[in-house]
């Protein structure tokens, strides 16, 4: 299957990262990928973009050449809390909210602190997609997560990236939140994490964990335009009306 939506890609706006608005709008067209988000990380990454950057998206257009993209933010999960470093009004102007642990936010500490932290960063309606969420650094309950996430239509992600250049030991983490994800009813999606637009809607190792614990695929969100779109609406976004030319 074809899987022409992509969650997950940072530009040179997060300056680990390599290319920029139009690099991706290219390789998407190039590669038939309908729907894409740039998701740069959250303001309080030592690398990050200014908070004005997410607050300014609105210049940046939705369809370019038939192809959309979703302004959206991977923001940093900062505590037990599940606190997160964008917040209060700006978040609805956002069409895409993901949020994830990183070392230099959030230190690595317990299974437990973890576990809540991730709890409540879903239980707060702010966040429509956890990132990474089966890093070795980073162990969790999975099955209490999971059932919480599918309690309130959070999307768990199969991060590609793991398994390529970062977060070395994902497997067996990832295969074993796919499971449990698939037992609880929720959803998944498959970020590619670029962080150069070449790797933009590249899968390949998240599939295989999919097809491997036999996920349905009418609950992974990069089946179609439609399927992720229908899901941000369910979430209350209501900043999606310019995307319906890309439903069939």
């Amino acid at each position: 299957m074809k899987f022409s939506v992509d969650t997950h890609a940072h530009t040179i706006a997060s300056t680990h990262a390599y290319s920029t608005v139009h690099d991706y709008f290219s390789v998407a067209k190039s590669k038939g990928i309908k729907l894409f988000a740039i998701t740069d990380h959250g303001p309080d990454m030592a690398d990050a973009p200014h908070f004005w950057h997410f607050v300014n998206m609105c210049v940046l257009p939705r369809i370019v050449d038939g192809v959309g993209m979703l302004r959206g933010i991977e923001a940093n999960i900062k505590n037990e809390l599940g606190e997160i470093d964008f917040y209060g009004n700006y978040l609805q102007q956002l069409d895409i909210v993901l949020a994830g642990f990183h070392e230099p936010v959030f230190p690595p500490s317990t299974q437990e602190i973890h576990t809540q932290a991730l709890i409540n960063c879903i239980e707060s309606g702010h966040v429509d997609i956890i990132t990474h969420p089966g890093n070795p650094k980073y162990p969790i309950d999975i099955m209490r997560v999971a059932k919480v996430a599918a309690q309130h239509n959070v999307a768990l992600e199969i991060n590609n990236s793991s398994f390529l250049t970062s977060r070395n030991g994902s497997l067996p983490n990832c295969t074993a939140i796919a499971n449990a994800v698939k037992n609880a009813g929720g959803l998944l999606v498959m970020g590619s994490d670029s962080h150069v637009a070449f790797s933009l809607g590249g899968f390949d190792k998240s599939i295989e964990v999919i097809e491997a614990v036999d996920f349905p695929v009418e609950r992974l969100l990069n089946r179609s335009p439609e399927a992720l779109l229908c899901f941000l609406a369910s979430r209350g976004h209501t900043t999606l009306d310019e995307y319906n030319v890309l439903i069939d």
